[in-house]
């Protein structure tokens, strides 16, 4: 018996240090893909990771979703230090408030971080059929949080706890389908040819990228790419749905919509994606419209958007 009750005295002092610290890693890893991915910088050890940060599930609201998890766990770390950083000696009624009103908000944070995390798993697993790293090591760190949190407060209602997370489950389940319902709706306008399509292209074409597209494809300009890849997607964002459409476009990937392998394989040259065969050389990255223009001696117009 006293064992047990020390057990629980050592899990109760250490755990706000614990979950403290599993925030903070959580937070670098997060902000770390998401600086990465806004600045266009190579993030992904794996090309699982790759495919999650450029499928459509890996934005929300047209930011990266490591963005808003990255404010999840920098807002866990914030709840658990908090009263830890109020000296128990000289200010204990601030902190006793303090323990008492950041609990309840912990638990709930974590009951909805693992919620999501076990949705985006399921993504993982069924739908984009990628392994991720940083994707399975965030839900493990949101399911240590759950139970340290979980064990490590003496809880004076259990059922009132128990009540508690099943209603923020419920409601993050449900906003997380609403958020992600247009995916679910197919509503890719090549939603009816076999095969992975990536995410769809959200920026409008002018009248330099269409006559762009359409001079690389008459030269025999060809990108390589793969549908998964973030900077493909980056590449065809600078020239916008109705240009990407017209250029030579090759996919590589096995599960990407008519992926032409052989081709890709027979090309030493390619060494990543994306990748321009221009005249019998190899470009290897994403590359501005400008220096496309200039590598095909375009003399079209050149007010490119972006």
């Amino acid at each position: 018996m006293r064992r047990r009750r020390q057990e629980s005295r050592w899990i109760h002092r250490w755990s706000r240090w614990l979950v403290a610290g599993i925030a903070l890693i959580g937070a670098l890893g997060t902000g770390y893909l998401t600086i990465a991915k806004l600045t266009g910088g190579g993030a992904c050890p794996t090309e699982g990771c790759d495919r999650v940060l450029s499928s459509p599930w890996g934005t929300v609201f047209g930011l990266p979703l490591t963005l808003f998890g990255c404010l999840a766990y920098g807002t866990m770390l914030v709840l658990a230090v908090a009263p830890l950083l109020v000296n128990a000696d000289t200010n204990k009624p601030l902190r006793q408030k303090l323990e008492t009103w950041t609990w309840p908000l912990m638990f709930m944070l974590a009951s909805a971080m693992l919620v999501f995390s076990g949705y985006l798993m399921t993504v993982l697993a069924f739908e984009l059929q990628a392994v991720c790293p940083y994707c399975i090591g965030s839900a493990l760190f949101a399911l240590s949080m759950f139970v340290i949190i979980l064990l490590g407060n003496h809880w004076d209602d259990i059922g009132q706890i128990a009540f508690i997370g099943l209603i923020v489950g419920v409601v993050t389940i449900v906003a997380t389908l609403a958020v992600y319902a247009p995916i679910s709706a197919g509503g890719s306008p090549s939603s009816d040819v076999a095969g992975q399509a990536g995410p769809p292209i959200t920026t409008a074409s002018g009248p330099a990228e269409v006559a762009l597209a359409n001079h690389l494809k008459a030269v025999g300009a060809t990108m390589y790419g793969a549908w998964w890849c973030p900077h493909c997607h980056d590449q065809k964002q600078l020239f916008g749905a109705e240009a990407a459409a017209a250029i030579n476009y090759v996919e590589c990937a096995e599960d990407g919509q008519n992926p032409q392998v052989a081709v890709c394989r027979s090309k030493p040259e390619i060494t990543g994606f994306p990748s321009w065969e221009i005249n019998g050389e190899f470009y290897p990255g994403t590359q501005s419209l400008a220096r496309l223009a200039e590598l095909t001696d375009y003399s079209g117009p050149t007010n490119f958007q972006r």
